[in-house]
């Protein structure tokens, strides 16, 4: 980091804080039982082109600040995005009139004062990208070239771009509590179209990380979005069958995003969810452990504290099947009758742990099944689990993939799918808040011709 930037940083921590203090001390002068404030600011820019010419080039920079006050268990928020002393006073004003408005709520209030962080690791979230415009231009027009030149099939494109962007936020109460931390965020994304006997395809791939120096490098980008688009290319249509389903590390992060919806307090508290009253009991196969590890370096959902200044700690979620917590935040952990996880504002990194197989050995523990390259739709019922997505992906007999498939739907039930789960791969992918492997699921119901 250079000196100007740790500068820079220093003073944005600084006035933002300021900020924020002075939020929360008009609200006790208004008469606030309670209150809470957040503040934050973001910059950044982005690069897209196209078909090798320039397309776009936006530049941003974002504020904010939020304030939640209570009076005795009646709530008002407002925010602004502008950050001048009168600004910040209107909002809190705003916010005090709408909480004499408000309901009585017993379970509304700030989060317990001895859950909240006491202290702030350092986890390696803020690694600014010294590049320029022009420079992101190269990268993404070399990202977008290795894409284009991969394959003569490869006919078009939607674009390749490069992001970098910078964030600081800054959270206090009236506990005393007053953290920050910042952020930042890079990527690399091409998606391109191939052509073959009258039929189209597209595809893309991407990579993100908070260091621009764990990003790989364009041309890997850009060739990988040429070799699956072509990969798809000449798909046909299936008998309706049941079989195994293998869905790849990038597909399989959706399919453990089930679970963390499931598992959320909200659902919960409201019986919307599968998994309701399934705490202690198994809810996967016994081979599935899954940890959440809000502390990891440079991982992209990691966190000191969550989004009410609750300290989050690593656990396990999963522990041999088992289900061993919950996603909760204060408001709907005294809904239940429970405390909260540091979960306010979702989870942070959780981590499948793999059953030791490397993808080819999952192709042969299959045998003769479907591998997923894409799910589309919404059709997944979050009372029942009951699940069904239009689809297309790859056929696979003998332990290899022999062709595409497309226009096809796969069906079952989550408790179901999470029971078959037969085994979980080493090849993980750590492009957001859940950090698996390939998952292969025991047999589904695949609906073809």
């Amino acid at each position: 980091m250079s000196t100007r930037t740790a500068l820079s940083l220093e003073n944005g921590v600084v006035s933002l804080q300021e900020k924020v203090n002075d939020a929360l001390r008009l609200a006790r002068q208004l008469g606030a039982s309670q209150a809470e404030a957040n503040a934050s600011f973001g910059t950044g820019f982005s690069v897209n082109v196209r078909l090798r010419e320039v397309e776009t080039l936006r530049h941003q920079r974002d504020q904010g600040l939020g304030v939640t006050v209570w009076l005795g268990h009646r709530k008002g928020s407002a925010s602004t995005s502008d950050l001048r002393p009168e600004a910040i006073e209107e909002s809190v004003r705003k916010a005090c009139a709408l909480a004499r408005y408000g309901a009585e709520d017993p379970a509304s209030g700030l989060a317990d004062a001895d859950k909240l962080a006491k202290s702030i690791p350092e986890l390696s979230l803020y690694h600014p990208w010294a590049i320029d415009p022009a420079a992101a231009i190269e990268l993404a027009t070399t990202c977008e070239a290795a894409a284009l030149d991969f394959d003569p099939r490869v006919t078009n494109s939607e674009g390749a771009s490069v992001s970098t962007s910078e964030s600081l936020r800054v959270y206090g109460n009236s506990h005393g509590f007053l953290g920050s931390y910042p952020e930042s965020d890079h990527s690399i994304s091409c998606s391109v179209v191939a052509a073959q006997d009258g039929a189209m395809e597209t595809d893309y791939e991407y990579a993100v990380a908070r260091d621009a120096a764990d990003l790989p490098g364009p041309a890997e980008v850009g060739a990988e979005a040429g070799r699956r688009t072509v990969a798809r290319l000449g798909g046909t249509k299936l008998e309706t069958c049941n079989a195994p389903v293998l869905f790849p590390a990038r597909v399989a992060r959706g399919l453990i995003g089930h679970l963390l919806s499931a598992i959320s307090g909200g659902a919960l508290y409201r019986k919307s969810s599968f998994l309701v009253d399934t705490l202690g009991k198994p809810v996967f196969a016994s081979r599935v452990t899954i940890d959440e590890k809000p502390h990891l370096l440079k991982a992209l959902a990691s966190a000191p504290f969550d989004d009410e200044g609750v300290a989050t700690t690593e656990r396990r979620l999963v522990d041999a099947g088992v289900l061993g917590g919950y996603l909760l935040g204060s408001y709907y952990a005294r809904k239940l009758g429970m405390q909260s996880t540091g979960n306010s504002g979702g989870a942070h990194n959780l981590v499948v742990h793999s059953t030791g197989e490397t993808f080819a050995d999952l192709l042969r523990t299959m045998d003769r099944g479907l591998v997923i390259a894409d799910l589309m739709g919404s059709g997944v019922n979050p009372v029942t689990g009951d699940y069904s997505r239009g689809a297309s992906g790859f056929w696979v007999e003998n332990g290899q993939i022999q062709y595409p498939v497309t226009e096809i739907t796969i069906a079952g039930n989550l408790k179901d799918m999470f029971q078959g789960i037969l085994g979980i791969g080493s090849d993980v992918d750590r492009r957001g808040a859940v950090l698996t492997g390939s998952i292969l699921l025991e047999q589904m119901t695949i609906g073809g011709s």
